[in-house]
């Protein structure tokens, strides 16, 4: 049986020879998972996840290494704290052996907005992994770590699990707590984890799902045992289906897939539900007005003066905060700002932030009233598989439309989980998307699990795991 450090030596030798290609590490974690590893090996913690290597997104602190949020303005920041879902998996006996790349702060569908280089998708290293947790995803679907945990403010998890290959979960708000997460916009942003399958995400929010008193936003809500869970009888089972989530722009192999995904589920007994969810059209709109105006707010902090970058030799204060902040941002994230700072702004905090609001109550509650009918919302995670690098960075309002099914989600504060279903003719994965009620994570779970234990699109794995297999 092998030891943990020769499966942790395994993984960074894995990043070592996988990741040229890919892109998908910020900073190895050699030194201090070897030594973690080898104080396993002596006393052992013998916890849930002993001695697995694990990947952080790296807008997670982490007191190992650097925490960048992909950005040149905290390219020196080492956090002087674990965030509290690092600290629930150092004691469940993980190994962090990286921090991955990610779109900077977090704002991006393609990880491409990373200061530091675009990170490549596994199954065609010519395309985007997703975003913002690309590098979490690429790390997983290349067999490079088992797990990695990445943070999803509109679609970040499940967007890059979808265009990998693989699964990923954003956990109810308030499930998983938030505290030593770098704020993008507190009121949608979720950490959740990532894996080959649903039993590796049940696995590991086994672990960091829970009350966090550090965390105001934390919800005291009692924490199943997800693994226990998903062998569990699925008993009548209704799943609903939104014409809204099938109409213009939908890829016509991502269609396919998803309609063979729900003659699946027919075939395992579940009756099959039409449900309208009227306000999705409204979705994207009202997502890109409350996370600006909430990024325009968490951002301010980053002045120049109380950490991260500062510009030389500054003539007066005003400098300090103006210069800082156009070397330390990036194009993306200045963007944001801006249209953030706008809608906040006086004379228009009515007209646009107040009125997004009052939509997002309006996603929430066509939620509520679909789960009284059905279980759980079955849909496409993306509209298209993975496009190719540079393709949508030159006009935004097309790459936000990656995130056109997910960010309802965010906005009404659900779980939900995104899990292979299929392929495309030229190889490309292809995503499903389950959501269901608020803290409903075992039953959403259970069902993912039933359609991974009667198919195996899971099991596919991208051409670089031939290219480099791992060694003997």
């Amino acid at each position: 049986m092998p030891t943990v450090l020769q499966d942790v030596q395994t993984a960074l030798d894995r990043i070592r020879r996988i990741d040229p290609k890919l892109q998908a590490v910020i900073t190895p974690l050699a030194d201090s998972s070897l030594q973690r590893a080898r104080t396993l090996d002596t006393n052992g913690s013998r916890g849930p996840l002993h001695g697995i290597p694990i990947a952080i997104k790296d807008n997670i602190c982490t007191t190992d290494g650097i925490t960048s949020c992909g950005s040149k303005f905290l390219e020196a920041f080492r956090s002087p704290y674990d965030a509290h879902v690092v600290e629930r998996l150092r004691d469940a006996g993980a190994v962090i052996v990286a921090k991955t790349n990610l779109d900077e702060f977090a704002m991006g569908s393609s990880t491409e907005n990373s200061a530091h280089f675009p990170t490549r998708n596994p199954w065609d290293t010519q395309r985007v992994p997703g975003g913002s947790s690309g590098g979490s995803a690429a790390l997983v679907a290349a067999r490079v770590v088992p797990y990695a945990l990445g943070s999803d403010t509109g679609g970040s998890i499940r967007q890059p699990a979808a265009f990998c290959g693989i699964c990923g979960l954003k956990p109810s708000y308030g499930r998983v707590s938030r505290y030593g997460l770098v704020a993008f916009a507190s009121s949608l942003d979720q950490i959740g984890p990532m894996a080959t399958d649903v039993t590796g995400i049940a696995r590991v929010l086994n672990v960091i799902a829970g009350h966090d008193p550090r965390d105001s936003t934390s919800v005291d809500e009692p924490v199943p045992d997800f693994v226990a869970n998903l062998e569990q009888q699925l008993g009548d089972l209704r799943i609903g289906i939104a014409a809204e989530y099938f109409a213009k722009g939908l890829d016509a192999e991502v269609r396919k897939a998803v309609e063979s995904a729900i003659e699946t589920y027919r075939k395992l007994g579940a009756e099959i539900r039409e449900i309208s969810l009227p306000h999705s059209a409204c979705t994207i709109a009202c997502y890109y007005v409350v996370c600006t105006a909430e990024a325009s707010s968490n951002l301010a902090r980053y002045d120049g003066i109380h950490y991260g970058h500062r510009t030389a030799q500054p003539t007066d204060h005003i400098e300090v905060y103006s210069r800082s902040r156009a070397e330390g941002f990036g194009a993306e994230v200045k963007r944001r700002i801006m249209l953030g700072t706008f809608t906040l702004s006086s004379g228009y905090y009515d007209a646009y932030y107040l009125q997004a609001l009052k939509v997002r109550t309006l996603i929430k509650q066509d939620f509520l009233n679909a789960f009284k009918t059905c279980d759980v919302i079955l849909s496409p995670t993306t509209p298209t598989p993975a496009f190719r690098i540079g393709e949508k960075s030159a006009d935004p309002l097309e790459m936000y439309l990656a995130d056109i099914y997910t960010a309802a989600a965010n906005l009404a504060g659900i779980p939900a989980i995104s899990i292979p279903c299929g392929l495309t003719e030229s190889k490309l994965p292809i995503g499903l998307q389950l959501m269901a009620p608020h803290f409903a994570e075992a039953r959403l779970l259970q069902i993912a699990h039933a359609y991974q234990t009667a198919t195996d699109h899971h099991l596919n794995t991208p051409p670089i795991c031939a290219e480099s297999p791992p060694e003997p």
